[in-house]
């Protein structure tokens, strides 16, 4: 049976539109998206617990052990 690695990967952010979505300081888990990519977005697990698009300035990316 082959099993996966699933990589993490996290964000602080620096610059937030709308506080009650993002809250500059506060880490988010960002989520694949090839295509939002294409575009300098992210797609980041956001206040509410779901996932949007975010301008990718809006974040510092950072690598945990």
């Amino acid at each position: 049976m082959a099993t996966s690695k699933t990589t993490h990967q996290f964000a602080i952010c620096i610059q937030s539109d709308d506080p009650d979505l993002l809250t500059p300081r506060m880490i988010y888990e960002i989520l694949p998206d090839k295509s939002a990519e294409k575009s300098n977005y992210v797609r980041v697990v956001d206040n509410e617990g779901e996932d949007y698009l975010y301008p990718a300035d809006f974040f510092l990316f950072v690598d945990f052990p």
